[in-house]
């Protein structure tokens, strides 16, 4: 993926060692996210290098993300962007197959090969919690506020946030979280568990270096491993998981015994 897609996107990606960092690079309208945007973290979801083992997602200055670009809901806003308006004059069927594409965007966030970090300072409103909750974990500024504004727009959350929402807080929270579009503060998200931690946005950088840190400190089949068991535990039932469990601590052992043979 060239710079200028990258731009276009809104969007910087680097890699460094076993990091990769993704910064939401629109500052000007608060990080608003556009389809383009998500189009392109696709993109880059399918080619993370293998031998990243943590990917931190952030965004430029002081808010995560304010959600949608509202001129994306007028038609023929978005400074010839591909517009969310223009999903209405789509017959249903390509309209659940564009919103798919753009679920892809968040849904890579999973992947067992990575830990994903969401670092939160600010703002992260409709479109940008949904970003949020597709990362693994989630460290907030103490002035983030999250928000699902979707239903005072009249919509659903429809970018993949709605499951881990519900892993995270149990259905009646989210339920109320969702249906009444309130603000979530980071003191109340550390609380219900939304959220690793909040500190001063001064030691932000800090803490999440810290958190990569111990992270990338295991053998990376040992983390993998250990995430792809927790992504699918609570859907499981508990011989299945058992299962699973000996299969993965099998295929440790045999990496670790093979680490051990001395080299012919």
């Amino acid at each position: 993926m060239t710079p200028e897609d990258l731009a276009t996107a809104g969007l910087r990606y680097e890699i460094d060692g076993a990091v990769a960092t993704i910064t939401l690079d629109r500052p000007a309208s608060r990080n608003s996210q556009t389809p383009t945007m998500w189009r392109t973290l696709a993109r880059l979801g399918e080619q993370i290098p293998d031998e990243v083992r943590v990917v931190v997602l952030t965004g430029e200055g002081s808010t995560f993300s304010a959600g949608l670009d509202r001129n994306l809901l007028t038609p023929g806003g978005g400074d010839g962007q591909e517009s969310v308006a223009g999903l209405l004059a789509l017959p249903d069927d390509e309209v659940s197959s564009t919103i798919r594409a753009y679920q892809d965007g968040f849904v890579w966030l999973s992947d067992p090969r990575f830990v994903s970090i969401a670092v939160v300072r600010g703002y992260a409103i409709g479109a940008g919690f949904q970003l949020a909750l597709a990362c693994d974990l989630r460290v907030l500024s103490e002035d983030a506020q999250l928000c699902m504004k979707e239903s005072a727009l009249g919509l659903v959350p429809d970018l993949a946030g709605t499951k881990p929402l519900v892993e995270a807080v149990g259905y009646a929270r989210a339920l109320e979280i969702c249906a009444t579009a309130r603000m979530v503060g980071a003191s109340e998200a550390v609380a219900i568990g939304l959220a690793l931690t909040a500190v001063p946005e001064a030691e932000l950088d800090t803490v999440v270096t810290d958190l990569v840190t111990a992270l990338t400190a295991p053998l990376p089949g040992a983390v993998r491993e250990t995430k792809a068991l927790l992504l699918g535990a609570a859907g499981r039932e508990l011989d299945e998981q058992c299962r699973l469990e000996r299969e993965a601590q099998t295929r440790r052992f045999r990496e670790l015994a093979a680490l051990m043979t001395p080299a012919e």
